[in-house]
């Protein structure tokens, strides 16, 4: 059975908010169904116990103080963002904007959210104003927030409570409660009030019970309101704004009894929604099929082939097929190839190096062919991000791209996931990730290689533009949205030990010296560098 990993900021132990209310009572549900369930803080979510737990079914609800790096390597994961505000904005806050839409500066984790299996949103209004800042399709509405059994019969308890003819006033000095705005709009109406605690949970239901109504203000969109439905439920009457989640719905109209009955019920429909994500359920999000062969590679890292894996079903350009290129070596020797979802595995009792999957790439009966690194994961548009670009500069385009600067590999450029660039580049070579016509691999064989140990992406390059005038080209990465990314794991999974440039199998010495000789090589027999580099 699968185990599910629930990461938040702050816990029910600690905080005795809504969030970690809903999110314990999503763990009592989940226990209560057979699930095992785990919990973790975002602070302490880590690569490696990502990277430990890749099957684990994971529900991240606040993520404020979630790393960047935790957040990469989530999106290899199956996982739901169970949304209690707004942490796409900046400033978690969209009622300063026209129609709660923020302008594109404002938009933050955008990539967090896409990836997700779903965004789990506690109303109508909630989900609508999530889709309308982020457009990712994936957006849920749950239609209501949830209540432990033990809070509901609290509710029950005081639905008839003799009313007298004070309004409450919620006492927290969190501005976006709108104590403040509550007292000022008492004292202009002429309502007398009083300030309650929300000390514990029961004594706040017991005190709210007792009066006519609750003024209620806050200062941002609440995506739910817990407490304007409680009021409802005790028959209070409720004084607030537009920025209540929970108004926007059809039941919200209910009070008393009728309202705590539909509660009780919305607690299953929203528990069969979340069960039905970790069942397998996916949103199916827009996919075309393209003319695409892919080639992953795995040598020293197949702890990193369900995750590549899972990055090329995802793409929004979706492959006709996918092979694995097995290089024979101790690391991958035990590995049941059998278990990954790909059409075609070349399981070899040989190490064929780097020119192997190149020379699988000539089986390959499709226009195009991606030959990815074990190193590198895609973002969901990079094979669209690469049909774009042959649009209009066709070529062999790669997720890292080198511009030599003199004969000497070392003394290079980069662009693409290294460094970020905006517009499309024309560069000497590209690695990590390939996208090319399958008809140009011809040119790759015309030339016996310089080295068989080195330097294909060199070679490639070369002799493309020298027998078919094909330039190379590093299509745009820019900063502010790696789906559109060859490589989103880069610096997490490249550099290591294993790394062929930075290993004990090959001297970091001999490896650059092996390129150096590959560069000059292919500039002496008729090379055309960017910069036009000379011997």
């Amino acid at each position: 059975m699968r185990r599910i990993t629930i990461v938040s900021d702050f816990f029910a132990n600690e905080i005795n908010g809504g969030a970690e209310l809903v999110d314990a009572e999503v763990a009592s549900l989940l226990i209560k169904d057979g699930k095992e369930v785990y919990k973790i803080k975002s602070s302490a979510l880590t690569e490696s116990y990502i990277k430990e737990h890749l099957s684990d079914f994971y529900i991240v609800s606040n993520f404020v103080t979630m790393s960047e790096r935790a957040k990469k390597f989530l999106k290899q994961t199956d996982y739901v963002i169970y949304e209690h505000d707004h942490k796409y904005l900046r400033t978690r806050d969209p009622s300063p904007f026209e129609d709660f839409k923020a302008p594109d500066s404002q938009i933050i984790n955008k990539d967090f959210y896409s990836n997700a299996i779903a965004v789990l949103c506690q109303s109508k209004k909630h989900a609508e104003v999530v889709e309308s800042n982020l457009k990712t399709g994936n957006i849920v509405n749950l239609g209501c927030s949830l209540w432990s059994s033990q809070e509901m019969d609290l509710l029950e308890k005081h639905l008839d409570t003799p009313k007298n003819e004070r309004y409450a006033i919620i006492d927290s000095d969190n501005h976006v409660k709108g104590k403040y705005e509550a007292i000022k709009y008492c004292e202009k109406n002429g309502l007398q009030y009083d300030l309650i605690a929300t000390s514990t949970y029961e004594d706040f239901i017991s005190t709210l019970g007792q009066y006519r109504g609750i003024v209620f203000l806050p200062q941002v969109l609440e995506t739910f309101s817990r407490v304007a439905v409680e009021a409802r439920v005790l028959k209070c009457q409720l004084l607030t704004n537009k920025n209540i989640g929970a108004s926007y719905e059809k039941w919200f109209k209910l009070k008393g009894r009728e309202l705590l009955d539909m509660v009780r019920a919305k607690k299953f429909e929203v528990y069969k929604t979340l069960s039905s994500f970790i069942d397998g359920k996916r949103i199916e999000k827009s996919q075309i099929e393209g003319d695409i062969t892919v080639i992953l590679n795995m040598y020293r890292r197949p702890q990193n082939m369900g995750m590549q894996i899972k990055a090329i079903k995802d793409q929004t350009v979706k492959p006709k097929q996918v092979w694995m290129w097995v290089n024979q070596h101790e690391d991958n020797k035990k590995v049941d190839k059998k278990q990954f979802d790909v059409d075609r595995v070349f399981d070899n009792n040989h190490n064929w190096k780097f020119y192997g999957r190149f020379a699988a790439a000539l089986l390959a009966d499709t226009e195009y062919v991606a030959i990815f690194d074990d190193d590198t994961v895609p973002g969901e548009k990079w094979f669209e991000n690469c049909l774009s670009t042959m649009e209009t500069t066709p070529g062999i385009l790669g997720s890292a791209g080198v511009t030599l600067e003199d004969n000497i590999y070392v003394k290079h450029q980069r662009c693409g996931w290294p460094t970020k660039n905006e517009q499309t580049e024309r560069v000497d070579l590209v690695g990590h990730a390939w996208f090319f016509k399958r008809e140009w691999l011809a040119h790759l064989w015309r030339e016996k290689p310089f080295t068989w140990d080195n330097g294909e992406d060199i070679q490639f390059s070369y002799l493309a533009q020298k027998y078919g005038g094909i330039q190379t080209y590093c299509p745009p990465h820019p900063a502010s949205d790696t789906s559109l990314h060859g490589s989103t794991l880069g610096n997490e999974l490249g550099i290591d030990s294993k790394a062929t440039s930075n290993n004990n199998e090959v001297g970091h010495q001999q490896f650059f010296t092996e390129r150096d000789l590959c560069v000059q090589n292919a500039i002496r027999n008729g090379w055309s560098t960017v910069k036009e580099v000379k011997l």
